[in-house]
């Protein structure tokens, strides 16, 4: 099993975590945020991470279960930009991403993915065929789907959120890059129509969360979704020279779970590993984020 952290990417870093939040830079801003699984105690006192922080996010009315994480605001310094940028570089990958301060906690970017992104950038390089084509399933701001297309893939980017989509399009322009097809759909509705045409594809990544709503307000539930959507690409994904990755951040599966999952529905690979994606702090402490299982026909 495979503990993976983002390393020589000088526009991110965690600079401390604990007390149930987490303090890290993204360029030249430094951002407090809840963090529930920072369960320990933090290492840098209270005033140091006050002076720190650009934009401290402080919990409001919410509309998750607790009622308290999933929303709320920022208070800023004068200093915070509204928007800026971060660029992450990888090979002959160059991407740059907007940052924005949303009301959910997310600023656009989740940066315990970057080993994601060079192994779907790897990947795409070694496939035999040309001008694969790549999937990129609940893929938000679209970091995926950029590493996927810098790698020269042709790339299908789907999410039901038109905001985000539009979000992942500026990212791509930034990037120097073009030619995205995007979506705006239901991931698994999506999926069987292109079972039901024929459509195959090289690569196809997933990311989805615990729950959400498609555009027509299908319903989806990790647990009992999942499944599904797993056999459903193994229909799409090429038999020879493919590779799926699934990422999951949420229910508190474990590795092993993805792993087991991947395994059960596509049998016997030519290459399969799985693992936690974590953030580390200037202290060594490691705060883990998502799981991982990838796979290679």
């Amino acid at each position: 099993m495979l503990i993976l952290s983002p390393d020589n990417w000088p526009d991110y870093e965690l600079i401390d975590c604990g007390n149930f939040e987490k303090l890290e830079r993204f360029g030249q801003y430094v951002l407090r945020r809840p963090e529930p699984k920072a369960v320990w105690a933090r290492s840098l006192s209270e005033e140091e991470w006050r002076r720190m922080a650009h934009s401290t996010f402080i919990a409001g009315a919410g509309f998750g279960k607790s009622g308290k994480e999933d929303s709320g605001t920022w208070n800023n310094k004068k200093s915070m930009a509204e928007r800026w940028q971060v660029e992450f570089q990888y090979q002959t990958m160059r991407l740059k991403l907007r940052l924005a301060l949303t009301s959910f906690k997310h600023v656009g970017v989740f940066p315990e993915q970057a080993p994601n992104w060079r192994f779907i950038y790897d990947s795409v390089k070694s496939l035999t065929t040309k001008s694969p084509k790549v999937l990129n399933l609940f893929s938000y701001t679209g970091g995926a789907s950029l590493a996927a297309r810098a790698a020269g893939a042709e790339v299908t980017h789907l999410d039901s959120v038109k905001q985000v989509v539009t979000w992942a399009r500026e990212n791509m322009e930034s990037s120097g890059l073009d030619n995205i097809r995007w979506i705006i759909d239901d991931a698994l509705k999506f999926v069987q129509r292109e079972v039901k045409r024929g459509n195959v594809y090289q690569g196809i990544l997933l990311d989805p969360p615990a729950y959400g709503h498609g555009i027509d307000g299908n319903r989806w539930k990790l647990d009992e979704n999942i499944l599904e959507m797993i056999q459903s690409c193994k229909k799409i994904l090429a038999p020879q020279d493919g590779f799926l990755l699934l990422n999951l951040y949420s229910n508190g599966f474990s590795a092993l779970v993805a792993d087991t999952l991947t395994a059960s529905v596509f049998g016997k690979v030519k290459h399969s590993e799985c693992g936690e994606l974590v953030l580390q702090d200037r202290f060594g402490k490691r705060l883990p984020l998502s799981v991982f299982s990838r796979i290679k026909l």
